[in-house]
């Protein structure tokens, strides 16, 4: 049994009866899983988890999840359908698991319910993707989120991107490009297509650093990432560049 199979199965000893469905979005589903991409699930719930469900869910993830055991990483959204069935924003998740959590985990926290502005992104996703791993398909369960929300929840996540711009300089970049491109189309794209449209727009002298990500992305592990002196020091321009066209999107819509 994979990683894939055991969060499942692990969902579903924990939640029982109360999971609606399980679905796969993310990388896995545009465009294909790269050398650093998480495994992306978003479950959906009839019911908030009380407290026991909580801790042997998060005690099971830890265990399944991450670089200990040479899984790939899994990133896991529980979601009660009320919270987003019929949408409003902003939308609750009810439990998020991330690798990027992992020490505040161990520390002893344990994920509660919380606001999450990037739950439209993710509803949009598995709606576009069509890949349920237990339940009905994604349509039959979820509401399509209005576009006017879509856009507010990009725009909205964008200061906490700046924020980890220096310690997670790949993923901002392509997450900042994927941003410019849904409110300039109206569609998801993966993070590489994303880039290969915002560099297509990009003056010569900006693309670089977009195209060092890009690379990074398709290529590397993130113990593998490297940026030399000078595409740094061009990092900052190409931010300010993308972010005023999406300034510029984001005044029109």
């Amino acid at each position: 049994m994979n990683h894939l199979q055991e969060s499942v199965a692990l969902v579903d000893r924990v939640l029982g009866k109360d999971v609606i469905g399980a679905y796969l979005h993310g990388s896995a589903v545009f465009g294909g899983l790269k050398p650093a991409s998480d495994v992306d699930v978003l479950v959906l719930s009839r019911l908030s988890m009380n407290e026991r469900q909580r801790r042997d869910l998060l005690g099971g993830l830890l265990g399944i999840s991450g670089s200990r055991n040479k899984a790939r990483p899994v990133e896991l959204i529980v979601v009660v359908q009320s919270e987003v069935r019929p949408w409003r924003s902003p939308a609750t998740c009810d439990f998020l698991y991330g690798e990027w959590l992992r020490p505040e985990y161990e520390a002893g926290k344990v994920p509660r319910p919380e606001p999450m502005p990037d739950l439209a992104l993710l509803i949009t996703m598995v709606l576009a993707g069509d890949r349920p791993l237990t339940g009905p398909r994604p349509a039959q369960v979820l509401d399509p989120v209005p576009r006017s929300d879509l856009i507010r929840a990009s725009v909205a996540g964008i200061p906490d991107l700046l924020d980890d711009l220096d310690g997670d300089t790949r993923n901002v970049l392509l997450t900042l490009a994927r941003i410019w491109t849904t409110l300039a189309t109206g569609h998801i794209r993966s993070k590489d297509a994303a880039a290969d449209w915002a560099l297509a727009q990009l003056p010569p002298e900006h693309r670089p650093v977009l195209e060092h990500a890009r690379h990074l992305y398709l290529n590397c592990r993130y113990s593998e990432e490297s940026w030399s002196e000078t595409l740094r020091a061009q990092v900052r321009p190409h931010v300010d560049q993308v972010l005023a066209h999406i300034d510029r999107l984001d005044s029109q819509s």
